[in-house]
């Protein structure tokens, strides 16, 4: 049993780690803006408060909070709240953890696949292929170094870059479930996901192992945007046409931020495979019919 600390733990991934992580026999606190439960404790970034008894007698931070990347347009301040929502956040843990000189068992943060940036490559992408070099890339390398200056405190550090999290209660895949669904761009472009279950089990991996270092957190199997359009099709019985949503459509209705919707890589799974890790839905049709 461990004593867990969430940030974003009232989303959509932290409220059902919390469950999971719960249902183990860990006790989970949660850092929120507006507590209302007994284990919500609450943190305000601007003012650099956080309250002392979510730290105290904590074994590990799991860090998922950060405003969403694809909630709003990338304007020039919805891209620094991007940035700030995750790297201060984690500044504010590290020095509260310093001040308070709690021995942390390990610090777990999310990243994003995004990490590699938006583009379409031939390559699969391991965890050591380089950053990206666009506003995805710089956000999550921002996000992983901010995470990384605890192991400067003698603090392992674990960072699960994450792809399209399948989740029936909301996130993406609600908004690709429109009336005839259909493939994005070009239709060639990869969408490296994970179902939920999945993604929590990485994370109780990550504490019951103690799983340090970085890995991809994505399913083994690689699908384009026409393939996972064509199975999400069938598993909520919905039509599916092959011709796709060209991009300068996207592009108006999104901006730049319509990258994230036409460009995308095949991710590998290999790293967290070989820590023996097995994925319950490892293929996307099982996981829709899971879902739905």
């Amino acid at each position: 049993m461990a004593n867990i600390l969430i940030t974003g733990g009232t989303g959509l991934i932290g409220a059902r780690l919390t469950e999971v992580l719960e249902q183990k026999g860990h006790i989970v606190k949660i850092l929120t803006r507006s507590p209302k439960k007994k284990n919500e404790f609450k943190w305000d970034l601007a003012k650099g408060y956080i309250a002392e008894d979510a730290i105290k007698n904590t074994d590990y931070i799991i860090h998922l909070a950060g405003a969403g990347i694809a909630d709003k347009r990338w304007s020039k301040s919805r891209k620094t709240e991007i940035i700030h929502s995750r790297v201060n956040s984690a500044n504010l843990l590290f020095n509260k953890i310093k001040q308070l000189n709690t021995s942390l068992k390990g610090f777990i943060s999310a990243s994003g696949t995004g990490y590699y940036g938006a583009i379409t490559s031939k390559a699969i992408l391991i965890e050591e292929n380089p950053v990206g070099e666009d506003f995805l890339g710089d956000v999550c390398n921002k996000w992983e170094a901010a995470a990384l200056q605890f192991k400067t405190i003698d603090i392992p550090v674990s960072i699960l870059r994450t792809g399209i999290v399948l989740s029936n209660k909301g996130g993406a895949l609600k908004k690709m479930q429109t009336p005839v669904i259909a493939g994005l761009g070009k239709g060639s472009q990869y969408i490296p996901w994970i179902h939920i279950e999945d993604l929590c089990n990485l994370y109780v991996k990550a504490i019951d192992n103690e799983l340090e270092g970085t890995y991809n957190a994505v399913a083994p199997e690689y699908h384009t945007s026409i393939s996972f359009s064509k199975t999400l099709a069938k598993s909520v019985s919905r039509p599916f046409t092959s011709l796709c949503v060209p991009g300068f459509l996207l592009h108006l209705v999104f901006g730049e931020m319509a990258l994230i919707l036409l460009e995308g890589s095949r991710i590998s799974s290999e790293k967290i495979k070989n820590k023996n890790f097995n994925f319950k839905y490892p293929k996307l049709s099982d996981a829709l019919n899971d879902l739905f």
